[in-house]
Protein backbone atom coordinates (compact mmCIF):
# COMPACT_ATOMS: atom_id res chain seq x y z
CA UNK A 1 0.00 0.00 0.00
CA UNK A 2 1.19 3.34 -0.83
CA UNK A 3 1.17 6.88 0.47
CA UNK A 4 -0.52 8.95 -2.19
CA UNK A 5 -0.04 12.30 0.17
CA UNK A 6 1.35 13.18 3.40
CA UNK A 7 -1.39 15.04 5.47
CA UNK A 8 0.61 15.95 8.21
CA UNK A 9 4.88 16.12 8.71
CA UNK A 10 6.60 15.50 12.39
CA UNK A 11 6.19 19.61 12.79
CA UNK A 12 2.44 19.66 12.10
CA UNK A 13 1.66 16.57 14.16
CA UNK A 14 3.87 18.16 17.29
CA UNK A 15 1.92 21.90 17.01
CA UNK A 16 -1.54 20.33 16.86
CA UNK A 17 -0.62 17.92 19.64
CA UNK A 18 0.59 21.49 21.55
CA UNK A 19 -2.84 23.15 20.65
CA UNK A 20 -4.94 20.14 22.05
CA UNK A 21 -2.57 20.03 25.22
CA UNK A 22 -3.64 23.72 24.90
CA UNK A 23 -7.66 23.48 24.03
CA UNK A 24 -7.63 20.69 27.41
CA UNK A 25 -6.25 22.55 29.61
CA UNK A 26 -8.46 25.76 29.00
CA UNK A 27 -11.75 23.65 28.19
CA UNK A 28 -11.21 21.98 31.92
CA UNK A 29 -9.85 24.92 33.82
CA UNK A 30 -6.73 23.49 34.72
CA UNK A 31 -5.73 19.57 35.34
CA UNK A 32 -7.49 18.71 38.07
CA UNK A 33 -8.60 15.25 38.35
CA UNK A 34 -7.95 14.67 34.82
CA UNK A 35 -6.41 11.87 33.28
CA UNK A 36 -5.66 10.73 29.94
CA UNK A 37 -6.22 7.22 28.59
CA UNK A 38 -4.41 6.51 25.05
CA UNK A 39 -6.59 3.82 23.25
CA UNK A 40 -3.89 0.70 22.14
CA UNK A 41 -2.13 1.30 19.92
CA UNK A 42 -1.05 4.51 18.19
CA UNK A 43 -3.49 6.86 20.60
CA UNK A 44 -1.16 5.50 23.29
CA UNK A 45 1.95 7.20 22.58
CA UNK A 46 -0.35 10.77 21.16
CA UNK A 47 -1.93 11.02 25.36
CA UNK A 48 2.09 10.37 26.54
CA UNK A 49 3.20 13.77 24.25
CA UNK A 50 -0.25 15.40 25.52
CA UNK A 51 0.41 14.57 28.58
CA UNK A 52 3.37 15.91 28.52
CA UNK A 53 3.14 19.01 26.77
CA UNK A 54 0.40 19.73 29.48
CA UNK A 55 2.98 19.20 32.79
CA UNK A 56 5.42 21.97 30.65
CA UNK A 57 2.28 24.07 30.39
CA UNK A 58 0.66 23.44 34.05
CA UNK A 59 4.04 22.25 36.55
CA UNK A 60 2.26 19.26 37.15
CA UNK A 61 1.65 15.85 35.74
CA UNK A 62 -1.35 13.95 34.56
CA UNK A 63 -1.80 10.24 35.01
CA UNK A 64 -1.91 8.36 31.29
CA UNK A 65 -3.74 5.09 31.44
CA UNK A 66 -3.71 2.64 28.63
CA UNK A 67 -6.98 1.04 27.20
CA UNK A 68 -7.27 -2.03 24.99
CA UNK A 69 -11.02 -2.22 23.61
CA UNK A 70 -10.02 -5.52 21.66
CA UNK A 71 -12.46 -7.63 23.53
CA UNK A 72 -15.31 -4.61 23.66
CA UNK A 73 -15.53 -4.45 19.75
CA UNK A 74 -19.01 -5.03 17.71
CA UNK A 75 -16.63 -5.91 14.98
CA UNK A 76 -14.53 -8.33 16.52
CA UNK A 77 -15.47 -11.38 14.09
CA UNK A 78 -14.68 -8.88 11.05
CA UNK A 79 -11.26 -7.94 12.21
CA UNK A 80 -9.60 -11.70 13.42
CA UNK A 81 -9.90 -15.19 14.28
CA UNK A 82 -7.40 -14.11 17.58
CA UNK A 83 -8.06 -10.56 18.74
CA UNK A 84 -4.27 -9.87 20.19
CA UNK A 85 -4.99 -8.06 23.23
CA UNK A 86 -2.10 -5.41 24.26
CA UNK A 87 -3.53 -5.04 27.52
CA UNK A 88 -5.20 -2.12 30.04
CA UNK A 89 -3.01 -0.70 32.40
CA UNK A 90 -4.51 1.92 34.03
CA UNK A 91 -2.92 2.41 37.70
CA UNK A 92 -5.44 4.70 39.12
CA UNK A 93 -9.02 4.93 39.53
CA UNK A 94 -11.18 6.62 37.11
CA UNK A 95 -13.99 7.04 39.32
CA UNK A 96 -15.17 11.13 39.57
CA UNK A 97 -12.20 11.98 37.41
CA UNK A 98 -12.09 14.24 33.89
CA UNK A 99 -11.10 11.42 31.02
CA UNK A 100 -9.97 12.38 28.18
CA UNK A 101 -9.46 9.41 25.42
CA UNK A 102 -6.88 9.70 22.96
CA UNK A 103 -6.72 7.93 19.94
CA UNK A 104 -5.35 8.91 16.35
CA UNK A 105 -7.89 8.89 13.94
CA UNK A 106 -11.98 8.89 14.41
CA UNK A 107 -13.89 7.25 11.75
CA UNK A 108 -17.31 5.74 12.14
CA UNK A 109 -17.04 6.17 16.09
CA UNK A 110 -17.19 2.90 16.85
CA UNK A 111 -13.99 2.64 18.65
CA UNK A 112 -14.83 5.31 20.84
CA UNK A 113 -18.02 3.74 21.46
CA UNK A 114 -16.09 0.26 22.50
CA UNK A 115 -13.47 2.67 24.84
CA UNK A 116 -16.53 4.45 26.56
CA UNK A 117 -17.79 1.11 27.51
CA UNK A 118 -14.44 -0.74 29.05
CA UNK A 119 -13.87 2.56 30.98
CA UNK A 120 -17.70 2.45 32.01
CA UNK A 121 -16.89 -1.37 33.44
CA UNK A 122 -13.53 0.09 35.23
CA UNK A 123 -15.23 2.78 37.44
CA UNK A 124 -17.95 5.71 36.84
CA UNK A 125 -15.65 8.48 35.49
CA UNK A 126 -17.32 12.38 36.17
CA UNK A 127 -16.83 13.49 32.34
CA UNK A 128 -15.15 11.74 29.37
CA UNK A 129 -13.97 13.81 26.45
CA UNK A 130 -12.42 12.88 23.68
CA UNK A 131 -9.17 14.18 21.24
CA UNK A 132 -8.35 12.68 18.42
CA UNK A 133 -5.29 13.51 16.38
CA UNK A 134 -7.22 13.33 12.76
CA UNK A 135 -11.04 13.04 12.23
CA UNK A 136 -11.65 11.55 9.08
CA UNK A 137 -15.71 11.42 8.93
CA UNK A 138 -18.19 8.92 8.32
CA UNK A 139 -19.34 8.84 11.63
CA UNK A 140 -21.92 5.93 11.93
CA UNK A 141 -22.86 6.69 15.76
CA UNK A 142 -23.45 9.89 17.12
CA UNK A 143 -19.86 10.57 18.51
CA UNK A 144 -17.98 13.92 18.33
CA UNK A 145 -14.64 14.61 19.10
CA UNK A 146 -13.96 17.74 21.75
CA UNK A 147 -10.46 17.90 20.31
CA UNK A 148 -9.32 17.31 16.41
CA UNK A 149 -5.92 18.29 15.29
CA UNK A 150 -6.99 18.04 11.76
CA UNK A 151 -9.92 17.34 9.79
CA UNK A 152 -9.69 15.37 6.91
CA UNK A 153 -12.55 14.57 4.64
CA UNK A 154 -11.78 10.92 2.85
CA UNK A 155 -13.85 8.83 0.31
CA UNK A 156 -14.35 5.11 2.35
CA UNK A 157 -11.81 3.47 -0.28
CA UNK A 158 -9.06 4.98 1.53
CA UNK A 159 -7.00 4.99 4.47
CA UNK A 160 -5.24 7.04 6.82
CA UNK A 161 -1.98 6.07 8.27
CA UNK A 162 -1.09 7.86 11.85
CA UNK A 163 3.16 7.22 12.01
CA UNK A 164 4.36 7.54 15.74
CA UNK A 165 7.78 7.26 16.27
CA UNK A 166 7.44 4.45 18.92
CA UNK A 167 5.54 2.01 17.05
CA UNK A 168 7.01 2.81 13.68
CA UNK A 169 10.18 4.48 13.90
CA UNK A 170 8.73 8.07 12.02
CA UNK A 171 6.04 10.92 12.98
CA UNK A 172 3.90 11.50 9.84
CA UNK A 173 0.06 11.24 8.91
CA UNK A 174 -0.28 9.96 4.92
CA UNK A 175 -3.14 8.86 3.25
CA UNK A 176 -3.22 6.40 0.57
CA UNK A 177 -5.57 4.12 -1.41
CA UNK A 178 -7.35 0.80 0.09
CA UNK A 179 -5.70 -2.16 -2.42
CA UNK A 180 -8.65 -3.91 -4.33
Amino acid sequence: MKDKAEIMDENAMARALTRISHEIIEKNKGVEELVLIGIQRRGVPLAKRIARKISEVEGSEVPVGILDITLYRDDLSLLAEHPIINGTEINFSITDKKIVLVDDVIYTGRTVRAAIDALMDIGRPKMIQLAVLIDRGHRELPIRPDYVGKNVPTSKNEIINVKVTEIDGQNAVTISDMDH
